[in-house]
């Protein structure tokens, strides 16, 4: 809970920057406050926190995923200057928002309640309905921030409602509890089956599975570059992680139940976002159609019954992290040029101009498809070996999707490295260093991934 703190007092410093210099100092502050709540995960919680510890439960788990978030924030953050120099005069509420989304989905990693839990999706979500409609002078953003605000709350309507009937059954909002009433009584009511398939239709929701995905393309398209990598990652990271727990440590007497409704929206997302992706002629609509997929990869962990399937996802959300935040880096640099165009034809001819970001947009795309030597495909590959026993089908599926997939990333690769140069990107000013610094972390860390995992894995306590 020391961490969360720390994340809301860093929102609401940056946000009170913005009286000075016109929130220049907003991102310093950011990151700054970001770097000492990485420090303090290393640390024990404070022991005054101890007490709620029937609400949030700082362990060991929590601390992986949280260090992850925050490392993708942090990158993030980095290169928010100049994906925001179009709206200097409120970059710190952008910021204070964001930071105040992150401590929501902190919260989803250590809630120990069924209030908490819509606590921290409420506090992960509204931020960002505010923040889908930043860019106020274009209509696409205003109408992403309407679409995903209506059917934001519709989906927590679901979750509500399934939250009021598993109380209802089982008459406590403590997970513990529910976890003893799941195994222990022997014919559950049907209206707590019922509250098991509400919520997860909610949950489902927010990491865009088939068919709740509908509003990923528009939003993700409409939404600020920088925002939408936030939303393609850090939000994705935590809604999954959310319903892991839930599913994996609550509902596990009622696994026959929710694992069908996993099982085929996991083959419907892997192909339908698939074969969607390839008719994409928007960089942008084509990363929310790779995210949507890559959510339907992680599902393949519900069938995976080793001790170190949540490691095994901590790895493959690291991974999918830093490929998310080298493609958006490119990603920003061609649409400040292009005046807000994301197609693929403004990305002809990249590589020329700017080598270093092409080259790690590349990389990222290779590991989103699950290339060797890359940190996507290390990911990929324990995550279909762990799953192979029990659902050798959906691996199948998986990788079937996974090939369909390389068409549509080389699309961009083409673009970037064999398309004759696109006019106003020669004549277009270097990206910033900032942007080549983070986009050599990110190349550096895909590839000792995929080529040297061990060091991760054994952090994570995997044997490799």
């Amino acid at each position: 809970m020391s961490i969360i703190i720390i994340i809301f007092v860093t929102a609401i410093l940056s946000l009170y920057s913005g009286v000075f210099g016109s929130g220049k100092y907003s991102q310093p502050i950011a990151v700054i406050g970001l770097l000492v709540a990485f420090a303090a995960t290393f640390y024990g919680e404070v022991p005054f926190f101890l007490k709620y510890s029937s609400m949030f439960v700082f362990d060991g788990t929590s601390k992986i995923f949280t260090q992850i978030v925050i490392i993708a924030t942090l990158l993030i953050f980095l290169l928010g200057r100049y994906a925001f120099r179009l709206i200097d005069h409120h970059q710190s509420e952008v910021y204070s928002l964001m930071l105040f989304s992150l401590s929501g989905g902190i919260v989803l990693f250590c809630y120990q309640n069924l209030v908490t839990l819509f606590l921290g999706i409420e506090i992960l979500s509204i931020p960002l309905y505010v923040l889908a409609g930043s860019n106020k002078s274009d209509l696409r953003s205003n109408e992403a921030s309407m679409k995903y605000f209506l059917l934001g709350a519709f989906a927590t309507g679901f979750l509500l409602f399934g939250i009021a009937l598993i109380y209802g059954t089982s008459g406590s909002f403590d997970i513990a509890a529910i976890r003893h009433y799941s195994l222990e009584t022997k014919n559950v009511p049907t209206i707590y089956i019922t509250g098991i398939i509400l919520m997860l239709v909610g949950l489902l929701f927010k990491i865009s599975i088939v068919p709740f995905h509908f509003w990923a393309p528009d939003v993700y398209e409409g939404t600020p570059s920088l925002i939408t990598a936030f939303m393609a990652s850090v939000v994705k990271i935590s809604g999954f992680v959310a319903l892991y727990k839930l599913v994996e440590t609550v509902f596990v007497g009622q696994l026959n139940e929710w694992q069908y409704v996993i099982f085929y929206t996991a083959i419907l997302t892997l192909l339908v976002a698939n074969i969607i992706g390839i008719l994409q002629k928007n960089a942008k609509r084509m990363l929310a159609y790779s995210s949507i997929s890559h959510a339907g990869y992680l599902l393949l962990i519900y069938f995976n019954t080793d001790s170190n399937s949540v490691y095994i996802l901590a790895f493959y959300l690291l991974a999918y992290s830093l490929a998310t935040v080298g493609a958006f880096a490119s990603l920003i640099y061609v649409e400040r040029v292009s005046h807000g165009s994301s197609t693929f034809e403004v990305f002809n001819g990249l590589a020329k101009k700017q080598p270093l970001l092409a080259f790690t947009t590349s990389i990222s795309l290779l590991s989103m498809a699950g290339i060797p030597l890359t940190s996507g495909f290390i990911a990929k590959l324990s995550l279909f070996t762990q799953t192979m026993g029990t659902q050798p089908v959906l691996v199948i599926i998986a990788v079937i999707g996974s090939a369909i997939s390389i068409a549509y990333y080389l699309k961009l690769i083409i673009a970037m490295y064999f398309k004759p140069g696109y006019q106003e990107l020669q004549n277009a000013q270097k990206a910033p260093i900032i942007y080549n610094l983070v986009a050599l972390i990110v190349v550096v860390l895909i590839i000792a991934l995929g080529v040297y995992p061990a060091p991760i894995f054994n952090c994570l306590s995997i044997s490799w």
